[in-house]
């Protein structure tokens, strides 16, 4: 029995499971660096003296947790104050009385008008109390909203002696104790935090490789040791500027950090797969 040379090609095929022009696939590997997600210097937006300090280098923090107080006892005044005024009703139930008062008396000055009992001077009268009546309740009620916006201004002024979190991160480094004097104009910061689930690694790639890298593309980290470990990565940023002093480019990727087990500042291999 003959056979040709192609039956024998798809044979070979079937029998060795590969095909004689099968290119291998190409896999990129290079060196990063592995970054915090991002880095917050808590600095006071008033000046002040820190009352306390509520975490220490290495803490972990939340987002809207309490770090420092600064000394607020003038602001917590103003805000019992303005709390206090908030909440009096005097004035509006005495000013709401006089208008019901002065309506009825409206009322019965034009019954009595109409059937000329009394002169237009008396029902004129009567009707310019009604209107002052009127007028005072608005002011009253006019004051109580000042009144509540007041509190609101002093609720604020005091929460800016409070400083908080704006991520969830560790605690790196702290410049500052209780007692000393923090300004808006000072370059010294309070406390240094960094994001760490997720990471970022950064990475610089000759410019040869351009084009071969798309964001989205997924990549494998390898941290040094002694951590080690693979771990699943995506490309968030392909920079569109090559250097040109070093012919270069940069790469960012997303590395996810669940409970923070890895570090930041590890150098590490990535292998892409384009």
């Amino acid at each position: 029995m003959k056979t040709s040379f192609a039956t024998t090609a798809v044979l070979a095929l079937i029998l060795f499971g590969t095909s004689p022009t099968a290119a291998p696939i190409q896999t990129l590997t290079s060196k990063g660096l592995i970054t915090p997600y991002q880095t917050v210097e808590v600095a006071a937006s008033v000046d002040g003296i820190i009352e306390s300090l509520k975490v220490e280098r290495g803490d972990l923090v939340s987002k809207g947790q309490v770090l420092a107080n600064l000394e607020s006892s003038v602001e917590k005044a103003a805000y019992e104050l303005a709390k206090a005024r908030s909440e009096f009703n005097g004035e509006l139930q005495t000013k709401s009385a006089g208008l019901s008062f002065a309506e009825k008396s409206l009322k019965q000055d034009e019954i009595l008008y109409k059937k000329d009992i009394i002169s237009v001077q008396s029902y004129e009268k009567s009707r310019t109390q009604w209107e002052l009546a009127a007028a005072e309740l608005l002011q009253a009620q006019e004051n109580r909203a000042l009144a509540r916006l007041n509190l609101e201004q002093a609720k604020a002024t005091l929460e800016l002696r409070t400083l908080r979190s704006t991520i969830d991160g560790i605690v790196v480094e702290r410049y500052l104790s209780p007692g000393e004097l923090v300004t808006r104009q000072s370059e010294k910061k309070i406390l240094k935090l960094a994001q760490i689930s997720p990471l970022l690694v950064e990475i610089i790639l000759p410019v040869e490789q351009f084009g071969q890298i798309k964001v989205g593309d997924a990549a494998v980290v390898l941290p040094e040791a002694p951590v080690g470990g693979q771990h699943n990565a995506r490309v968030t940023v392909v920079d569109r500027l090559v250097d040109a002093a070093s012919g270069t480019f940069g790469i960012r990727l997303e590395l996810p950090n669940p409970g923070n087990r890895l570090p930041a500042g590890l150098k590490c291999n990535v292998n892409f797969q384009p």
